[in-house]
């Protein structure tokens, strides 16, 4: 029904910088919040940024100033852009999505696929 496809991951040197996108595709009435989580190996799942609808955002404290999100509502889409980076950026980033379909109507929470981030020091 409804996905959220992810690209953007890769390889960079510290101090580089990486721009994750977003893209959410069904039978979507509202996307409410979107937002980026992250899970470093042996670790646990971790909020990175979201963003509301509104334009409201989130940040980790660890990524203020780093990194900023933004998203297109007519698009469905929202970009991660990633600066300064530091090899304890290194994770698998999920895109999330906090919204109402169509069909019937009901909320779902949906999570992508993951992008590999890889920051060499």
């Amino acid at each position: 029904q409804v996905q959220l496809v992810e690209s953007g991951g890769g390889l960079v040197q510290a101090g580089g910088s990486l721009r994750l996108s977003c893209a959410a595709s069904g039978n979507i009435f509202v996307i409410n919040n979107m937002g980026w989580y992250r899970q470093a190996p042996g670790k646990q799942r971790e909020l990175v940024a979201a963003i509301t609808s509104g334009g409201s955002t989130n940040y980790a404290d660890s990524v203020k100033g780093r990194f900023t999100i933004s998203r297109d509502n007519a698009k469905n889409t929202n970009l991660l852009q990633m600066s300064s980076l530091k090899p304890e950026d290194t994770a698998v980033y999920y895109c999330h999505a906090d919204l109402v379909v169509t069909t019937p109507v009901r909320k779902l929470e949906v999570w992508g696929q993951g992008t590999l981030v890889t920051v060499s020091s």
